[in-house]
């Protein structure tokens, strides 16, 4: 598996990932349009604003997908999935190891945060497996429906 900047080809492929609005909310948040087609998809991910990355098989095929970003100080994981066909493979660790190298590396800082929501136990169980614990949140307004995890590098 290698971790690529995500083209217009991954993007294609990650729409396939999401059958409806409650999928697509858990995955993004709220303010991503549903129906989407690659414009509105690209726009509401913010595709050229953040750094977007592709975990990708040697064939590239899209094995998951994350993006990151300056905030709080931390470098921010945010929009993070494995493909359906490959969850409970290991995918999330090796997706979450090569985007913190990549992103602490990039922005110059020892440590990552994200945003998760509460109900999303799975992500969080991964989380806290990859050494994320749960912390304070800096932003209240979010904390009724999400919790906030940070690792240290």
């Amino acid at each position: 598996m290698e971790l690529v900047l995500a083209a217009d080809a991954h993007i294609k492929q990650l729409m396939t990932w999401f059958n409806s609005e409650l999928q697509l909310t858990q995955w993004a948040g709220p303010n991503f349009r549903y129906p989407f087609d690659l414009e509105t998809f690209r726009a509401d991910l913010h595709a050229d604003q953040l750094t977007s990355c592709a975990l990708q098989s040697q064939q590239g095929t899209l094995a998951a997908f994350g993006q990151f970003y300056m905030r709080f100080g931390r470098c921010h994981l945010a929009r993070l999935v494995v493909n359906p066909k490959q969850r409970g493979q290991g995918v999330a660790n090796l997706l979450l190891n090569a985007l913190c190298k990549r992103g602490l590396q990039f922005l110059n800082v020892e440590q990552c945060g994200l945003f998760v929501y509460k109900d999303n136990l799975s992500a969080i169980q991964a989380y806290e497996k990859f050494g994320f614990v749960i912390h304070q949140s800096p932003e209240h307004d979010l904390i009724e429906h999400c919790v906030y995890m940070v690792k240290s590098n």
